[in-house]
């Protein structure tokens, strides 16, 4: 049996480093960064840990709302395609800068990208 992708890129450790560098990655993005003003980022980054965990195969301890329920506020504001887009490239960039290699990055992408019609309400 192949290990979780989760597995692969090298377990807690490796998603603890990935969500720290995305995050800084995303906060320094002024096309997204406004959908973070005012939220407690050490909890943030606590659900994206889990989420991340969950999604690709680790153990999961995913508590939290739903995608829909989870982005509706966001919706509200704008969230839309380019802002998606943003994250994903993001979240790809760290994953290579980690060393994750292109075909995982790319696999990683198309699970997530699954997510779009939630995260956006569609």
């Amino acid at each position: 049996m192949a290990d979780s992708i989760y597995e692969q890129i090298g377990g807690a450790g490796s998603i603890d480093k990935a969500v720290d560098i995305f995050y800084r990655k995303v906060l320094a993005d002024d096309s997204i960064s406004r959908f973070f003003e005012g939220i407690d980022m050490e909890q943030q980054s606590a659900k994206q840990r889990s989420f991340l965990t969950m999604a690709l195969g680790g153990p999961n301890n995913y508590t939290s709302k739903d995608m829909r329920a989870g982005h509706a506020h966001l919706v509200k504001q704008g969230l839309d395609d380019p802002h998606f887009d943003a994250v994903l490239v993001h979240l790809g960039d760290t994953l290579v800068e980690l060393g994750v290699s292109a075909e995982t990055v790319g696999t990683i992408a198309a699970k997530l990208e699954g997510l779009r019609p939630d995260i956006l309400g569609r």
